[in-house]
């Protein structure tokens, strides 16, 4: 009977609707809102994708003095190496006076960057499960923040041979 009785649970579980499980033990906060994200996400996909760019444009983007590099790495990480002349906040700093005080306005045109856009650099950017790729929600918590003009390092690049340049303490004298 012990045995049967995790499976039945599992398999019950498994065959419980989300509203069931709404009705059984819904636990309102009106800070959090799940459904509404997911569905900002699923709007956004298509325009991020049409807003990622080379690594070429990455730079040419990012000599305009009106343009914001964005690090949203944790800040050791950020310490170690980022891409020269980026602005750090941490991810989870993020609201709107935190924003404000790093980017001058919601029409600024952003770039953003990750763990995931860098390969052969393990320590300072340790590549994460791609659906947890800290672009993705970077890019849908700006946009949620009003942040129109937002752009995203499309490939891996290796920091040892790219053509962005990057600071840091991790950077040999």
């Amino acid at each position: 009977m012990k045995i049967v009785t995790p499976i039945l649970f599992t398999f019950l579980l498994g065959t419980t609707s989300t509203a069931q499980v709404m009705q059984q033990g819904h636990i309102p906060n009106q800070n959090i809102d799940f459904v509404g994200f997911a569905t900002l996400v699923s709007q956004l996909e298509p325009l991020r994708e049409a807003y990622r760019i080379s690594e070429a444009e990455f730079i040419a983007m990012s000599e305009d003095e009106d343009t914001v590099v964005l690090d949203t790495r944790s800040a050791a990480k950020y310490a170690e190496l980022h891409i020269k002349g980026a602005v750090h906040l941490n991810f989870s700093d993020i609201t709107s006076d935190t924003l404000a005080a790093v980017i001058p306005s919601t029409t600024t045109r952003i770039l953003i960057y990750c763990n995931n856009n860098f390969e052969n650099a393990p320590e300072p950017f340790p590549v994460k499960k791609a659906v947890a790729a800290l672009n993705i929600p970077t890019f849908v918590t700006l946009y949620a923040y009003g942040y129109r003009n937002l752009h995203e390092l499309g490939p891996v690049v290796d920091p040892e041979t790219a053509s962005i340049e990057f600071a840091g303490t991790g950077i040999p004298e």
